[in-house]
């Protein structure tokens, strides 16, 4: 009986072949969506934690004690009195050109143009020494009084494409004049 047992040929065959390739396809898009993602989350990172240290300097600079500079009678006394820091008198950069799909080198200099009114991020004391991707903003709403506001903002543009994302924080001086910050950011177009 010589019946020949026929062995297998080792490899795969072409079908096996182009299905793994269709599968590392797939996989590949799914991952470069992923990373692409993860970049974008990244670089709005910046824009959340600046936006929250330039309201913890907003309530900082409201705290500092501050008084009337008018020479006291004797026996008088000055009201301690609290105050937000002016609007910035422009964004930082002044442009959204500086940052559309690229990042933007600041100095000292942009961010204390207010310096002689001590207002802006000069009185807030704010600066940024790395290169950002967000545009900055900082306005008042008021003059200190229960119901006044300050609104700090940061507008980027990722990718270029002349639409801006705008992350946002408010707060506002509450009843004792206690300053209140939002508990939330609002953010439109995030990853834009």
């Amino acid at each position: 009986m010589g019946r020949k047992i026929r062995q297998s040929a080792a490899g795969f065959t072409l079908i096996e072949l182009m299905i793994v390739v269709a599968i590392v396809g797939v996989l590949a898009i799914l991952a470069g969506f992923g990373v692409r993602r993860y970049i974008a989350n990244a670089k709005t990172a910046e824009a959340r934690n600046s936006l929250g240290i330039i309201a913890q300097d907003v309530a900082a600079a409201y705290e500092r004690e501050g008084s009337q500079a008018t020479v006291l009678a004797v026996k008088t006394s000055a009201a301690f009195s609290r105050h937000l820091c002016a609007s910035a008198s422009t964004t930082v950069p002044s442009t959204s050109a500086a940052i559309a799909g690229k990042k933007y080198q600041s100095t000292n200099a942009d961010w204390n143009v207010d310096n002689a009114a001590n207002a802006g991020f000069s009185c807030l004391k704010f600066t940024m020494d790395q290169p950002q991707y967000y545009m900055y903003a900082y306005t008042l709403s008021g003059s200190s009084n229960v119901g006044d506001s300050f609104t700090t903002t940061a507008q980027g543009d990722l990718n270029g494409d002349g639409v801006l994302s705008l992350f946002q924080l408010t707060g506002a001086i509450g009843s004792g004049y206690i300053l209140n910050v939002a508990p939330n950011m609002l953010e439109v177009r995030p990853e834009e």
